[in-house]
């Protein structure tokens, strides 16, 4: 499997990665639509393959790029020859296709929208290992224990990182951003929170990460699903994920800490605020502007990095504005949807967002706060930094840094970034990253 891995180190990598607002509960994506997708790339059909994209897709893969792509990785993997397996997940959202070549086997990835149009296509290895560890972990060094995090009738999947030895040790829960994210939180061939995890159980703490209730659920993530709210998404399970942890006989109960991301970093104070067993919080890109302001913002970014075309790009700002005038309107009810570029949400949804002002609850907070912040970061950008240094000021108990190099996954580059970057295979989340997270904890933990 090296030499294949080695062999298809090289293939492209094509999709797009989720904007702030991500799509939390599917549609019906379907197995047969993949299926013949791939086997019109099998027959040279490419037009038909793009007929089936959002617009986005449309624009950043067009027909001779995507025909340039295939050809590409035929070069390098063989001749197709079958579809070995296919695995539905998220809901039917996305549709894995193990697919045999004649020199390797290659996992074709189909992410669909809510109207079931292609929204993301990734290439890569069907080869778990062919992904490396940073170079900041060794497995060696800690056990991985599959958990459950239940939350009354939900129960999600997850790992336990423990580092060896007798403890105790302080606990940190991972709390993933926007979308329907896997324990890893995986973006393309990104997984931050598994590096997370790795580096800083490395350095000797316990760390529990898990899928949200969206991954798991879909629809179903709330008793009504016309009533989901913020914390049927987040909330709620970051809480049962810290008792978890608590319990856990070789880890600290008073020195467990909650690190999130993206939203996860959004919501990190209110998951604090109703519970007492936090003993401080971690932000990794949080923000506190709305979330669909910060993604109307994202939007224009993406369209004149990627040079959209402006009719396009108009459109879709044009889409993004109304659905804001819609969310912040006063009449908005429950029972009523929110179609925000192309993901919709019941009302319910931004309702609970809208009562909610992280700054506000972090100032009311007592417990210590590590907030850092990528400077490259396109869809938190840097700006944010200075809401929440605005809302702390004179807080002794909260620290910030802000890494200029670093991306919204927290891995290194240089230029502007992009969705595309999320795609490039080998990167891990920064070591600056986890040796600041890990010193913090251990110093708060002393103290």
């Amino acid at each position: 499997m090296n030499r294949i891995a080695t062999l298809l180190g090289l293939v492209a990598v094509v999709g797009l990665a989720a904007p702030v607002v991500a799509q939390e509960v599917g549609p019906q994506g379907s197995a047969k639509a993949a299926r013949a997708a791939v086997q019109e790339l099998v027959a040279g059909e490419f037009g038909k393959v793009t007929a089936r994209f959002d617009n986005r897709m449309r624009t950043a893969l067009p027909e001779a790029r995507l025909a340039a792509v295939w050809r590409g990785l035929e070069a390098k993997a063989g001749e197709f020859e079958r579809i070995r397996g296919v695995v539905v997940a998220d809901h039917r959202t996305r549709v894995v296709l193990v697919c045999q070549f004649a020199r390797a086997d290659l996992d074709v990835t189909l992410t669909f929208d809510a109207a079931g149009r292609i929204a993301g296509m990734f290439f890569r290895p069907d080869d778990a290992a062919a992904r490396e560890a940073p170079a900041y972990s060794r497995e060696e060094n800690f056990i991985e224990t599959p958990v459950t995090v239940r939350t009354g009738r939900w129960k999600l999947p997850g790992t336990l990182t423990m580092p060896k030895g007798k403890g105790p040790f302080p606990g940190v829960v991972l709390v993933a951003g926007s979308g329907p994210e896997d324990q890893d939180e995986t973006i393309g061939p990104n997984k931050p929170l598994k590096d997370i995890a790795w580096g800083l159980a490395e350095r000797g703490l316990a760390v529990l990460r898990y899928a949200k209730r969206t991954y798991v659920y879909g629809a179903k993530s709330s008793s009504n699903p016309a009533r989901l709210t913020i914390d049927d998404v987040t909330v709620d399970d970051a809480r049962s994920a810290v008792a978890l942890l608590a319990r856990e006989t070789r880890v600290d109960p008073h020195r467990v800490y909650v690190l999130g991301h993206s939203l996860g970093a959004t919501m990190a104070p209110e998951i604090a605020t109703g519970d007492e067993q936090v003993a401080g919080i971690i932000l990794l890109a949080g923000a506190v502007t709305p979330i669909e302001r910060l993604a109307l913002e994202q939007t224009r970014v993406i369209d004149a990095r990627e040079h959209v075309p402006a009719k396009a790009a108009e459109q879709r700002v044009a889409q993004a504005e109304a659905a804001i005038r819609q969310i912040e309107s006063p009449s908005l009810k429950l029972g009523t949807t929110v179609d925000f570029l192309g993901r919709p949400m019941p009302a319910s949804f931004w309702l609970s967002l809208r009562r909610y002002h992280p700054d506000r609850v972090a100032a009311r907070l007592h417990t210590p706060m590590l907030l850092l912040q990528g400077g490259r970061d396109y869809q938190v950008p840097p700006s944010e930094l200075a809401l929440w240094k605005k809302a702390l000021s004179g807080r002794k108990n909260v620290t910030y840094d802000v890494y200029p190099s670093l991306n919204h996954l927290f891995e290194a580059g240089t230029g502007p970034s992009t969705p595309s970057e999320y795609m490039k295979p080998g990167r891990h989340v920064d070591v600056q990253v986890i040796g600041e997270v890990a010193t913090w904890v251990k110093t708060e933990a002393r103290s």
